[in-house]
């Protein structure tokens, strides 16, 4: 067999030898195209994976200042956030936090390094809470924190920033038809209509032997529950209850608390009436939400008479002239309590003289800058009183028309009234109409009502023969209780206002306000429920409408304090302020 071999011409061989090269130099370029984009591609990976953990670094940055001005804010309220703006400006997640931190470097997009960006807005804005307390108002102040955070340690060091802001709402507490601290227990021996939002800090026991309505929000933080307190033995409540606003019933709300210390019990809370302590208070925090340290005039009860002052804010530097305080103040009259089984001697406190004083007095009211007096706190010393069967106590009468500005009056004794209050249009007596009111409040040790029909005199008689009459008070009340243990039942917010005589369905209670249930009583100690005390007043009990108004709430009101998260952006390098590209 043979075989032809048929030469290749020299153009043909030069032609695959070119193709080849093209086709090699294509391949080596997709080649290098596919290595530059995976590099690229890595790059960019890499960039994006530490982008996203510098924003996590940015992030915890303001978490870590968000919590520490939290604290404070629940702690010592408003002031001590302001006072600390510069600590937190220093707050970063530090190596001694966690090992992870070590090659993290923060700043405040300001040029300085090791800083967080912490600024408040200048004013507080009152407006409605978008919160699981809907209806609610509140002072906003609102803090903004920003953090940019890069690792060092990388050959991209990727800086990132987050903006944070959070809420300081202050909640004026005279916004609930009724308040408690800890547990609330609500019976009723006749139909009762609460109107107004009601809150428990604990849990809200519904026990009702008659039809109880709430026409409002219902929250509890522990729960509601259709039975009696674990401690109260009486049978299981006979009675229904009616939700007029069943979407706003929250059985699992978070807690609002007045910021007294780290505690917030209801021990500590009574620190807002109570005097400063031998020597002064160690705690700035607590010094400021006295009232005792708050008040327009301080009048000061001893063993050998009365003495009165203005206020802290001027150093309590005006003397009010003891030919004064004598025509407005009495300490000699005496009642008894039945309940408490002891003689009362009270500060008898003549509301109408003291408005008439309040207009025209040339000391005091100097001191306020021309304004009339609208707070004042009773501080008594007798300690011929302390103890036995003499109790001290503080009592309002003649309590019609009060200071043009409204008057707040604080004790850490109990404290009484005695006959209408508040309301300067005798037209309104007995009705809901607040128009003629004035703002009022009263903080005691425990606070007890007695009708227009009361006289000392009687006062020891058996309780039929202390019969009531129809009466008006218009007043928030922040007091104390005698809690539900061992048996006895507290007396509930039905009791919350206490009473010493016959009043029956014929005579009226007309009560337009706010009850808020704070601590233990110190001093009016006895349970409810002994013999020959009270027979209950019909009640027609209403919310003050006034108190949504910030210009309408009582002199010198205290505030819950709670915090809500706000916005949550990222933010471009050497930036505050977040913009629409990030």
């Amino acid at each position: 067999m043979k075989t032809q071999l048929t030469p290749q011409k020299s153009n043909q061989a030069g032609s695959a030898l070119m193709l080849t090269l093209f086709m090699t130099g294509i391949a080596l370029a997709i080649l290098a195209s596919a290595m530059t984009w995976s590099a690229n591609s890595t790059k960019l990976t890499h960039r994006s994976i530490q982008y996203s953990k510098s924003i996590v670094a940015a992030e915890a940055a303001t978490e870590k200042v968000l919590t520490q001005i939290s604290q404070d804010y629940l702690k010592g309220g408003e002031k001590m956030v302001a006072d600390n703006v510069a600590v937190y400006r220093g707050i970063i997640p530090k190596p001694s936090d966690s090992s992870f931190w070590n090659n993290w470097e923060f700043n405040n997009a300001e040029g300085a390094s090791g800083q967080t960006f912490v600024k408040g807005s200048t004013s507080s804005t009152y407006a409605l809470l978008n919160s699981a307390y809907s209806g609610l108002r509140g002072f906003i102040t609102t803090y903004t924190i920003v953090a940019h955070a890069r690792e060092t340690a990388l050959l991209q060091d990727v800086e990132a920033g987050v903006l944070q802001e959070i809420q300081l709402a202050r909640i004026p507490i005279f916004q609930f038809a009724m308040y408690s601290a800890g547990d609330m227990e609500i019976s009723c021996g006749q139909d009762f209509k609460i109107t107004g939002q009601v809150h428990a800090n604990k849990t809200l026991y519904v026990e009702p032997d008659k039809i109880l309505t709430f026409e409002s929000a219902v929250t509890a933080v522990s729960g509601i529950l259709f039975k009696r307190h674990p401690e109260d033995t009486r049978s299981a409540p006979s009675g229904s209850y009616v939700y007029e606003e069943p979407d706003l019933v929250n059985p699992s709300a978070t807690a609002m608390t007045l910021p007294i210390g780290m505690t917030n019990t209801a021990e500590a809370v009574r620190e807002i009436i109570q005097p400063p302590p031998s020597g002064g208070d160690t705690n700035a925090q607590i010094a400021a939400l006295r009232l005792y340290n708050q008040t327009d005039m301080i009048l000061t009860v001893s063993n050998t008479g009365m003495s009165a002052t203005s206020g802290k804010f001027n150093n309590f530097a005006t003397t009010i002239p003891a030919a004064e305080l004598d025509q407005i103040f009495t300490a000699t009259n005496k009642f008894t309590d039945a309940r408490e089984e002891k003689t009362v001697r009270p500060v008898d406190v003549n509301v109408g003289a003291l408005t008439v004083w309040a207009q025209t007095n040339n000391n005091l009211r100097v001191a306020l800058g021309t304004n009339e007096l609208s707070s004042l706190y009773i501080l008594d010393r007798r300690t011929t009183l302390a103890s036995g069967t003499n109790l001290a106590a503080v009592r309002m009468r003649n309590g019609a028309v009060l200071p043009s500005r409204g008057l707040t009056v604080a004790t850490a004794r109990p404290l009484y009234v005695l006959g209408h209050y508040n309301q300067t249009n005798v037209a309104n007596l007995g009705k809901t109409n607040t128009i003629t009111t004035r703002p009022a409040s009263l903080l005691a040790d425990a606070i007890t009502i007695l009708s227009e029909n009361w006289t000392d005199g009687n006062s020891s008689a058996a309780v039929a023969s202390r019969v009531a009459a129809s009466t008006t008070v218009n007043a928030a009340l922040l007091t104390g209780v005698v809690e539900t243990k061992l048996g006895k039942y507290s007396g509930g917010m039905e009791n919350f206002p206490r009473f010493l005589e016959t009043w029956g369905a014929a005579n009226v209670l007309t009560y337009n306000g706010s009850m808020v249930r704070m601590f233990p009583s110190l001093y009016a100690t006895n349970a409810w429920g002994k013999a020959n005390v009270y027979a209950p007043p019909k009640r027609d009990w209403a919310f003050d409408l006034n108190f949504n108004d910030a210009n309408k709430l009582p002199p010198l009101t205290p505030s819950l304090v709670k915090v809500f998260r706000g916005r949550w952006a990222t933010v471009a390098p050497n930036k505050t302020v977040a913009t629409a590209a990030y």
